[in-house]
């Protein structure tokens, strides 16, 4: 059920705030249906972010981060959603104040994957809008030209089907929850992906107790610590979603597993580690793990990204 801002003022109703494209919406109704399961009444309130109407500029050079997330945390503030249903990777690691993330989603797929045309093409050519997916490639292929892509899943594999790319990269959770299996693709096990990336994030008011109760049910806590640390060590090294930084957490059994790099726009400079821990001395590891970064050359690194800028 849709209705608009201006219809949604019952206070007996879950009103969920979610951005207007395909997967933002599957993403928003996996929330709807769980909280519908619990006895809630629930109610989709689509709306439209800035992201969604400039789609030529690249994400980096908008100005602002959270360009997919403002227009919903303005929604919350005012009272006019109840919760706001993200992409993790897209939310900036500082909320607007009185906002907190109050739940997450198990995660789905964390990889990137390269999606080929119907019709192969020779050109050493790649498309992504993530400065992220594009130091990693040319760092791995720096034979290749990286063009810049934006939409949403759909618009930009039809982008790629009219373009002389060999191929776009793109996440694999969006993929495989829009059902699009029978597309051409790889998994680029070797990049590490976005902070995130794969996780469903539930943002809310922090001083509205009355939905607290619905949404720790529907929390996934193990998902939830992934996320953090991701998040933790992107913000300590004072990334917004646009940086060229990747995170990646799993806990199996009682060992956390983490992989995390800062790489320099043309993807020449790297700086990477691969650790795990128990996961009872987890506190705080995002910090930690950020800050080895920096001790090992982070520092002057982000110093000439930033220039670059």
């Amino acid at each position: 059920m849709f209705l608009s801002w201006t219809q949604t003022n019952l206070t007996r109703m879950i009103r969920i705030g979610t951005r207007k494209s395909a997967l933002a919406l599957w993403q928003a109704n996996q929330v709807k249906d769980k909280l519908d399961q619990l006895g809630a009444t629930t109610i989709l309130v689509p709306v439209e972010s800035k992201g969604d109407q400039n789609l030529t500029d690249p994400l980096y050079r908008m100005g602002i981060q959270g360009i997919f997330t403002k227009t919903l945390d303005a929604a919350l503030i005012d009272k006019k959603i109840d919760i706001a249903v993200h992409s993790l990777k897209d939310v900036p690691t500082v909320l607007a104040k009185g906002i907190e993330i109050s739940a997450v989603l198990e995660r789905g797929a964390n990889k990137d994957v390269i999606v080929y045309p119907l019709k192969k093409n020779q050109d050493k050519i790649i498309a992504t809008g993530s400065l992220r997916r594009k130091a990693q490639w040319l760092r791995k292929y720096p034979e290749y030209k990286v063009e810049n892509i934006r939409g949403n899943i759909n618009k930009r594999l039809e982008k790629l089907e009219h373009s002389l790319w060999s191929g776009a990269i793109f996440a694999k959770a969006g993929i495989e929850r829009l059902g699009l299996s029978g597309l051409n693709y790889d998994n680029l096990d070797w990049m590490i992906s976005a902070p995130g990336q794969g996780v469903i994030g539930i943002a809310s008011l922090i001083s509205n107790n009355e939905i607290k109760p619905y949404l720790k049910k529907i929390n996934c806590e193990k998902t939830k610590l992934c996320a953090k640390i991701e998040r933790t060590f992107l913000n300590t090294l004072e990334g917004g979603c646009t940086a060229p930084i990747g995170a990646h957490s799993r806990i199996e059994n009682d060992t956390l597993f983490f992989k995390g790099g800062l790489f320099s726009l043309d993807g020449k400079d790297a700086i990477t580690l691969d650790d795990q821990i128990s996961l009872n001395q987890s506190k705080d590891f995002g910090v930690k793990a950020a800050k080895r970064i920096l001790n090992q050359g982070g520092i002057s690194l982000l110093k000439k990204i930033k220039y670059q800028m």
